[in-house]
């Protein structure tokens, strides 16, 4: 065998090599994008935790959108007080540290106390149940308690007992992915100072709403003349609290005959 034969393609083919990959090179840097260093420093001050609770897909896609001005310093409401410090100073721009906040459920009518409309069988998914009908329980803004906020939680904080989503305060970080995900917008991000909380949602008159739920409020509106400073007031026919004015007195929650004033920690 010609040695020529055999050399001359494994000559040809290691040129082509070399050539293809000093090509690579300098399309490398030709068409490199650059990154912002910011973007790393943001990230290293998020908690990590990757829960979509700010809106974006995680804490990398957050930290992006910070550096670009998409989204503020403080949009994570799990980051610390000094992770948003030190994100502000990353940014150069001063940061109003967010108060504390963490889920509450603003429903009480779990299966012993909500009426049904039918019965569901079907996707474990309150998504997928609120369109039809709204979800099987009477009341147009009742838990439909099938655990989409408990799949969306990644700090096991959220749980759905006897058909209603229940938080656990000690495990909460306040991320917002729950409150995000309920479709009938149920979940409230509350300062975690609140003292009590109106635990319903429902738009009815009290008439409706007897027949709808043994224990939602029916806006009789005795919590709100028992309040002394004005905290509580009702408005579309449901009672809500201004955490503001709340004194935590607790006159509200042992005059409402319903039993739906309850303490918030």
């Amino acid at each position: 065998m010609d040695i020529m034969n055999v050399l001359i393609p494994v000559g040809i083919f290691a040129g082509l090599g070399i050539l293809f990959g000093v090509a690579l090179a300098i399309a490398s840097r030709v068409f490199a994008v650059e990154s912002d260093p910011r973007v790393e420093q943001v990230l290293e001050c998020l908690p990590g935790a990757n829960c979509g609770g700010c809106g974006y897909s995680g804490c990398a896609a957050l930290a992006q959108a910070i550096v670009k001005g998409e989204a503020t310093p403080n949009a994570c409401n799990s980051c610390s007080a000094e992770g948003c410090r030190r994100i502000g100073e990353i940014m150069g721009i001063e940061v109003e540290i967010s108060v504390p906040l963490h889920a509450h459920v603003m429903c009480s009518g779990n299966c012993n106390t909500a009426k049904y409309k039918y019965s569901y069988e079907g996707a474990q998914d309150c998504i997928a149940a609120e369109k039809l009908g709204g979800g099987n329980k009477a009341c147009p803004n009742g838990c439909i308690g099938l655990g989409t906020c408990v799949a969306a939680c990644k700090y096991d904080a959220i749980h759905v007992v006897d058909g209603l989503a229940v938080v656990d305060d000690a495990k909460c970080i306040g991320c917002g992915a729950c409150a995000n995900l309920c479709p009938k917008h149920l979940i409230s991000m509350i300062p975690v100072s609140s003292k009590y909380c109106v635990e319903c949602r429902s738009v009815e008159n009290g008439a409706i709403t007897r027949k709808q739920c043994d224990v939602g409020c029916i806006s009789c509106k005795i919590c709100e003349k028992n309040c002394p400073v004005g905290a509580v007031t009702v408005t579309d026919f449901v009672a809500t609290i201004d955490q503001k004015k709340c004194i935590g007195c607790g006159k509200c929650a042992d005059k409402c005959p319903r039993k739906i004033i309850k303490k918030a920690d």
